[in-house]
């Protein structure tokens, strides 16, 4: 090959004419992983060749347009890099400059550094030789997950989930990212960690999953979801299990829920359970009558709300509560319920995206059963509610029968639905046809559930508003969360039939 006087060093440019009909041959010298990049200025093309001198590939063709090349060594010892003419540039000349051999040690990423503070003083203390248990002391008093202030950011806050002592992995169910995260492990410590930055309004429920069992099935993550053991602030947790509760994160500028404890002194309404059969699907369901305290069946000005998914609006959602309390603050008119629950998991998913036969029960079997149990009232003070699919299902009962259900209340809406075969956003697709009706709109979504949910409520949100509709759509910095709905829903009957010049602060974006 060329001679050790055409050996070619990194950050060198040397140039050739092909005058003389020559093709000469610059030597590196390299080691096995190299990493090698340069350019060829010219018309002309490069090939690599092997110690012997034979060709192994084409590293430039001179015909095309790119001249940076860039290629790793599979072995150690001399390589050949030779300029070869094109036939329409017989005579050409051209520069070859070797930018930089990187070595395989070098080639690994530098590890990002620490968003927390916290964990990088952490990280400094732990290369001295200390241990975690301070560390773990403090959270232990503090609890978690970890919240640290953002020097330049003053509406958002650093927030680090954390577990101690997993063997392999752990996740967040229900992370900020609207995915099922995985944590990383700080060094070789007890330390696993994931940290987000995050307006100081979000609220979310999640569970950790430590261990997970390596499937590419991820309802494994539900093998070992729990509560945060350090976290204080549980959800759902009725039970006490800590493996069917959740924990709560509510960031310090998050809007207040003043609806869903209970307060002493006001007037609380009736909840009833009843069942009721329906020949149009053939199956019966629970369905909760609830009948606030100064309910008059047919007296006027009473608003009624008919809503999905009763096993968590009637649990993780205290509705009746709710209602008891925004009726004692004077917020709306005094307002019943229907709180309709599903046969099965199987009907839910089969019932509540657009489904004729589910809307005629509603209208021919639901409602005039309701009516004839004294609940009631006028289409512009009913209001149709319910979360992820019975949101969808929500708006879809208000175009098919909106003489019943003049106003829709819809959280974190599945508009993203589509029939079997076709594009996804029917419904939306069904409004646009559609003239327009006598309905009133509150969608509410968040801003952690990604462009699933949140885009396709907004495009709900612009279409409703280009046909004339009156709509208010707010979004959160929230994720697909029984934790957020508890508070939407109030806001959302006070927009709708309530006292909405009244809102209180808890309804008021920040």
């Amino acid at each position: 090959m060329a001679s050790s006087g055409n050996l070619l060093q990194p950050g060198q440019t040397v140039s050739a004419s092909f005058a003389q009909g020559q093709q000469p041959v610059w030597t590196l010298q390299l080691k096995a992983g190299d990493l090698v990049q340069g350019r060829l200025q010219g018309d002309a093309s490069l090939r690599l060749l092997d110690a012997q001198g034979k060709p192994l590939r084409m590293l430039i063709d001179g015909q095309d347009q790119p001249r940076e090349f860039i290629f790793i060594a599979e072995r150690g010892g001399a390589y050949g890099l030779r300029g070869e003419a094109l036939a329409s540039r017989a005579q050409a000349t051209y520069a070859l400059t070797l930018k930089q051999v990187i070595p395989a040690s070098e080639q690994k990423r530098a590890a990002a550094p620490l968003p927390s503070p916290a964990l990088r003083e952490l990280q400094q203390q732990l290369a001295k030789g200390t241990t975690t248990e301070a560390f773990w002391q403090v959270r232990q008093q503090q609890g978690t997950p970890m919240v640290e202030s953002v020097a330049d950011q003053p509406g958002m806050a650093l927030v680090t989930f954390l577990w101690r002592g997993a063997r392999n992995n752990v996740r967040v169910f229900g992370a900020p990212s609207g995915n099922h995260d995985e944590l990383q492990r700080l060094g070789d410590s007890d330390v696993w960690f994931r940290s987000y930055l995050l307006p100081a309004s979000a609220r979310l429920s999640y569970q950790m999953a430590p261990d997970v069992p390596a499937s590419d099935d991820r309802r494994m993550i539900l093998a070992s979801t729990r509560r945060d053991p350090l976290n204080p602030n549980g959800f759902a947790d009725g039970s006490g299990d800590p493996f069917l509760s959740r924990s709560r994160l509510e960031l310090p500028a998050a809007p207040e829920q003043p609806w869903v404890a209970e307060r002493p002194g006001i007037a609380r309404g009736s909840l009833a359970r009843e069942v009721l059969s329906s020949k149009l699907l053939g199956n019966e369901r629970d369905v909760y009558l609830y009948r606030p305290a100064q309910w008059q069946p047919g007296a006027k000005g009473q608003g009624l709300l008919v809503l999905f998914d009763a096993h968590a609006y009637t649990r993780q959602v205290p509705t009746p509560t709710i209602l008891d309390n925004l009726i004692a603050d004077g917020l709306i008119p005094p307002t019943a319920a229907l709180i309709i629950a599903n046969p099965s998991d199987l009907s839910r998913q089969q019932e509540l995206p657009p489904n004729p036969q589910f809307a005629r029960f509603m209208a021919e079997e639901l409602m005039p059963w309701a009516r004839r149990q004294g609940l009631a009232a006028a289409s512009e003070r009913t209001v149709v509610a319910g979360s992820s699919y019975g949101g969808l299902a929500s708006a879809y009962l208000g175009l098919k029968h909106p003489q019943l259900f003049g106003n829709v209340l819809s959280m974190s809406g599945s508009y993203w639905w589509g029939r079997e075969g076709e594009e996804p956003g029917w419904l939306t697709r069904e409004y646009v046809k559609a003239p327009k009706q006598a309905l009133r709109f509150y969608l509410q979504s968040g801003l952690f559930e990604g462009p699933k949910i949140l885009d396709t409520n907004r495009h709900l949100r612009d279409v409703l508003l280009a046909k004339g509709y009156a709509v208010e759509q707010v979004e959160y910095p929230a994720g697909h969360d029984y934790l957020q709905w508890r508070g939407s829903l109030p806001c959302g009957l006070i927009s709708l039939i309530g006292k909405a010049a009244q809102a209180p602060e808890a309804c008021q974006l920040r």
